[in-house]
Order: structure tokens, then sequence, then C-alpha cells
């Protein structure tokens, strides 16, 4: 049994797990979050804003099961465990900076994407369902109307959208009339999402440098009783 200051780690470890089992469901609750927000304008998206919210809720989960290695080897002093739960902690610590710093990146591609997205849409809402459902929520919601301007929807020889107006009839120029185009208020819209779930896998992914010091200290700890006997 690990005594003096290595039994102080021990605690610590197996406290932080309890820390990181709490940041693992937050991750997931985030995942989850941003699904649910994005899941009406999915149309306007080639999948990349989709798949790292998906990402984040798999990360959450697998962080969760990590977090039970750390726990058995800080309580059972199991050397195997222990380094189990280092090694598997670096190699998630790896993946979230990347997810992280990708998430950043992907931010600033986002205006000119959604942009060429959301104009191929305007030709399609009277034929797809899908199309349809996204920019009516995406007007309603943001009280907009058109991608830059209103008129585009008359250069796709498409009506104005009951959803471009508070009720119908829907008429340019009338008060019920929303004048505003809807890109840019959207696409921050959207870079507020991904911010929320790069800033939280960016910082559990630090934090968990943190778990990975304790968890090497103690099984190197563990490892020297092992030897000692």
């Amino acid at each position: 049994m690990v005594e003096g200051g290595m039994k102080c780690v021990k605690y610590l470890l197996f406290a932080f797990n309890l820390i990181f089992v709490i940041a693992a469901i937050a991750l997931i609750a985030v995942g989850i979050y941003v699904q649910v927000q994005l899941h009406d304008y999915l149309s306007f998206f080639s999948g990349k804003v989709n798949a790292a919210a998906i990402l984040i809720i798999i990360v959450g989960a697998i962080i969760f099961f990590i977090a039970g290695f750390g726990c058995c080897g800080a309580i059972k002093e199991n050397y195997v465990c222990t380094m189990v739960f280092a090694v598997l902690l670096a190699v998630v610590f790896i993946f979230e900076l990347a997810g992280g710093i990708a998430g950043f990146v992907m931010r600033n591609q986002l205006h000119d994407e959604v942009s060429e997205k959301m104009k191929e849409a305007e030709a399609n809402y009277h034929s797809q369902e899908g199309v349809k459902k996204s920019w009516d929520a995406v007007q309603t919601n943001f009280k907009c109307c058109g991608v830059d301007s209103y008129t585009e929807w008359h250069a796709h020889n498409v009506s104005y959208p009951d959803s471009c107006c508070k009720k119908a009839p829907c008429v340019p120029g009338t008060a019920n009339f929303y004048n505003e185009p809807c890109l840019e208020e959207f696409v921050d819209f959207v870079k507020t999402n991904i911010v929320k779930v790069g800033g939280v896998g960016i910082g559990l992914a630090f934090v968990q440098i943190v778990g990975i010091i304790f968890a090497c200290c103690l099984a190197r700890a563990i490892r020297k009783e092992y030897e000692v006997v």
C-alpha cells in the first residue's frame, strides 16, 4: 500500500476522476445541446458541424468509461488499471486538442460554406421538404428573408415563403415583412455553437493533463511497492 505523499496522490486521483465523470456528462450535454440547436438547419451544412457535435458526444462517453479505470486503479492501487487510464487519457487528450483546434479553424471557413449551401437551397425550397423546413426555421427564428437579400427569392423564380413574414399575405414593404437578410446573423449563431463545442473540448483536454500526471505518479509508486515486496 502506498504511503506518504503518494497516498495523497491516490485520493487526489480518485477525486479527480469523480470530477472527470461530471465533466464527461457536461461534454455529452453540450454535444446534445448543439445537435438540438442546429437540427432544423442541417440542409445548410456539409455535415462537418453535425459530425463535430456527434464526436464530442462520443468523446464524452469514452471519457466516462475511462474514468472507471482511473477510479479502480486509484482505490485498488492496481498498476495495470492506473497505466491503462493514463495511456487512454493521453490518447483522448490528443484527439480532443486536435478536434478543438479543428473546430476553431472550421469556424473561420463557415461563412462561405454556409452562404453557398443556403443559396443552393433557395432554388429547391418548393421541391425538397428538408430544405423548406430549414429555410422556414431560419427565417422565422431570425426574422429575416433570403441569404443576402429578400429579392433573391424572385431571382430563383420562387415566390416569397410565408416564413418571410409574421403572417400572410407575405408582401415586401408591409409592416409584417422581414427585410433583413439571414446570412450574417445565422452564421454568427452557428459560430457561437461551434465555439462552445471547441472551448469545452480544449478546456477539458488541458484538465486531463493533471489526471495523466497523477496517474503516472501513482503507477510509479505502486510499481516500486511491488518491487520492494
